[in-house]
């Protein structure tokens, strides 16, 4: 029997291209040797969404993009975190078990108190124990993270061994399943592509608005004419050009570094290889979209297995816990 891996996201909508080379590509290479169960987690985007008016559409323009690209509801239980509320029951159980010590010391919790003063609310202490609800109401043994990501899986981890100490083995600990996530810088150069700070290149764009948005990043700030000689190894136009172009590189830094192509050429071609790779993608997101009701049906039916699981798990630990 495969092992069961978990993992979840935000719903932040249209993906980019950070999130098809950082997670995306990932989650459907993990589908031929796990189980894979893939949430949407909604509840979790409360803790700094005011404005919930997007919410729904952002959840199925996201699911939208990682059928487009490859994710499978044969293969993986693909559904929305608050449609299976059995986890917002186990959320509230182990939060029980959870010194409020373990919770303020987490790095995450202390940058977001910086970033919203105005909205330290009680889920964003908590969120560490609803992300290990998340995982363990479906007995999952892998979860793919990145090294940055370490802290928070082990503290679900040791959210676990105190349950499993006080009521007997009830969850397995989560192994990290260390992944690259490889950071991938927006349009600035200077920081990680982010819908936020609009340096982002969407991956269901139109080919000739991917041209436009490429046209518009920043390269090599070194190279102020054409005749100017490059360096490719500043130049966040040559990063991405790794994914997208990774048999041309040695030719594209020799041509860059003594300026027979310029920055214009170099941006072009690498437009044209974004748009070479994701047509397959763009195809079949036209298709699916066609479907009005297809992400809605793949959603229900995801939240219906997930289900199954959650109500066994959660009737275990009420068992356990002397509630039922």
């Amino acid at each position: 029997m495969k092992s069961r891996v978990f993992s979840g996201a935000r719903p932040t909508g249209r993906q980019h291209l950070g999130n098809y080379l950082g997670a995306i590509q990932n989650y459907v290479s993990l589908q031929g040797e796990y189980t894979c169960v893939y949430c949407i987690v909604d509840v979790h985007a409360l803790t700094s969404l005011e404005d919930t008016g997007s919410l729904q559409k952002n959840i199925h323009e996201m699911m939208l993009d990682w059928l487009a690209a490859g994710l499978d509801p044969q293969k993986s239980i693909l559904f929305v975190q608050s449609h299976v509320p059995e986890v917002m029951q186990l959320h509230t159980l182990l939060s029980m078990v959870t010194p409020l010590s373990w919770l303020l010391r987490v790095p995450t919790f202390k940058e977001k108190v910086k970033l919203q003063p105005h909205n330290v609310n009680y889920g964003l202490v908590g969120y560490p124990v609803l992300m290990t609800a998340d995982i363990v109401l479906y007995k999952a043994e892998v979860v793919p993270v990145g090294e940055d990501q370490l802290p928070h899986l082990e503290l679900a981890r040791e959210i676990v061994r105190r349950f499993n100490n006080l009521f007997g083995n009830t969850f397995p600990e989560p192994e990290a399943k260390l992944t690259s996530f490889p950071l991938i810088l927006g349009l600035d150069g200077k920081e990680k592509m982010s819908k936020q700070l609009g340096n982002d290149i969407e991956i269901a764009l139109s080919d000739e608005a991917t041209i436009e948005r490429v046209m518009t990043a920043l390269t090599d700030p070194a190279r102020r004419y054409r005749s100017d000689p490059g360096h490719p190894e500043i130049c966040n136009i040559y990063r991405l050009q790794r994914y997208f172009n990774p048999f041309q590189l040695d030719d594209i830094a020799e041509q860059c570094r003594s300026a027979k192509i310029g920055c214009v050429d170099c941006k072009m071609l690498l437009a044209r290889e974004i748009n070479s790779t994701l047509k397959p993608f763009r195809e079949q997101r036209a298709t699916l979209a066609a479907k009005p009701r297809y992400i809605t049906n793949v959603l229900a039916d995801g939240a219906q297995r997930a289900q199954v699981i959650a109500r066994e798990t959660l009737k275990e630990v009420k068992l356990k816990m002397g509630l039922i």
